[in-house]
C-alpha cells in the first residue's frame, strides 16, 4: 500500500470517529483545511462518498461506515504490535490514555503518578478529566477510573483507592443566619451549591443513608458548577451549603473555616477502581502503571 493511502486512511478514521473535522484535526496535528482536502482526495480516488457533511456535524456514509469497521481494527492491530515491541527495551515505554473524574485525578491518580513518571521516563500518560461515565472502548481509552460500584461487569477492575464519603459543609457565619439542618430533608430550607454531572442528566442529587435506606435529595441555590473545587471555594466564601468529598473539606473543618452537618447520614462509597477491557493485552508500560496505582492497605 502506498504511503499516501495509509495517511489518508488514518485521517479518515480520525474524522469518522470524532464526528468532527475540528477535533480530528487537533488530534492529528493538522489544519482543518488540510484535513478536508485529504478527505476529498480519498473520496475522489475511491469514487465513493465516505462522509456526510453538514454545517453542524460529520458522519460516515454507508460506505464510510463499512470502511471504518474493516480498516480501523487493522491499524489498531499494527499499533498494538508496535507497542508490544517495547518489551524488548530495558525499561517499559509507550503511551497510556485514561479517563477519570476530577476528584479521582486529584486524590488518587496524581499523587501516585508523580513518582511513577520519574521512575519510568519513557512512559507517557494522558489523563482526560471528565465527570461523565465515558465508554472507554468507544473513546479509545486504555483505562478509566470509577467508583467500584460503577464499573461494568465485563471489565477488569483494580482497586486504587480507599473507601470515602461526601461531607455537607458551610461556614459558621452561614449557619448563624440559617439553623443547621437536622435531617437531609431540611436542606430544602437552605441555599445549596449544586454540582452538574452529565452522567446524571443534570444536577447531582445529594446521596444520604437513613436507617439503611438510600435517600437522594435534590437541592437548590444560586450557584452551580461542574467540578467540586469551585463549590468548595464558594462554600468557604459563605455562599451556602456544599456537598464535597470529605478529604477536600477536612482541613477546613479542622481549622474552623467550615462546619460539617449531617455526617451521620453520609454513606461511604467503595473506593476508586482502575478498569479496562478484559480482552486488553497489557503492555509492560500498562502493567507497570497498574501495579503503581494498586491500592494496598
Amino acid at each position: 500500500m502506498e504511503r499516501e493511502n495509509i495517511s489518508d486512511l488514518i485521517a479518515f478514521i480520525a474524522v469518522a470517529r470524532e464526528r468532527s473535522f475540528t477535533r480530528a484535526a487537533a488530534r492529528l496535528g493538522v489544519s482543518q483545511s488540510a484535513l478536508s482536502h485529504t478527505m476529498r482526495r480519498l473520496e475522489k480516488r475511491l469514487g465513493l462518498r465516505l462522509l456526510s457533511r453538514s454545517t453542524r456535524s460529520v458522519a460516515p456514509t454507508e460506505a464510510g461506515e463499512r470502511l471504518l469497521l474493516t480498516v480501523a481494527p487493522r491499524f489498531e492491530e499494527v499499533a498494538a504490535e508496535l507497542e508490544a515491541l517495547t518489551e524488548l527495551r530495558e525499561k517499559p515505554a509507550g503511551s497510556i490514555r485514561i479517563s477519570a473524574g476530577e476528584h479521582a485525578v486529584n486524590s488518587v491518580l496524581w499523587p501516585r503518578l508523580d513518582g511513577f513518571l520519574r521512575e519510568f521516563p519513557d512512559i507517557r500518560v494522558e489523563i482526560n478529566q471528565e465527570n461523565a461515565l465515558t465508554d472507554i472502548v468507544a473513546a479509545r481509552y486504555d483505562a478509566g477510573v470509577r467508583l467500584g460500584e460503577q464499573v461494568a461487569r465485563d471489565m477488569i477492575a483494580v482497586r486504587i483507592g480507599p473507601d470515602w464519603r461526601m461531607s455537607i459543609v458551610a461556614t459558621s457565619g452561614y449557619f448563624a443566619d440559617h439553623p443547621p439542618p437536622q435531617t437531609p430533608h431540611d436542606l430544602s430550607d437552605h441555599t445549596c451549591i449544586n454540582l452538574r454531572l452529565d452522567s446524571y442528566g443534570g444536577f447531582y442529587a445529594w446521596e444520604f443513608d437513613k436507617d439503611g435506606q438510600r435517600l437522594n435529595v435534590r437541592v437548590e441555590g444560586q450557584l452551580a458548577f461542574n467540578s467540586t473545587r469551585p463549590i468548595l471555594a464558594a462554600a468557604l466564601a459563605g455562599h451556602g451549603v456544599a456537598c464535597v468529598p470529605f478529604d477536600l473539606a477536612a482541613p477546613h473543618i479542622a481549622n474552623g473555616a467550615l462546619v460539617e452537618v449531617l455526617a451521620e447520614f453520609c454513606p461511604s462509597f467503595v473506593g476508586y477502581h482502575l478498569y479496562y477491557p478484559s480482552r486488553r493485552q497489557g503492555s509492560p508500560a500498562f502493567n507497570a502503571l497498574v501495579e503503581a496505582l494498586r491500592f494496598r492497605t
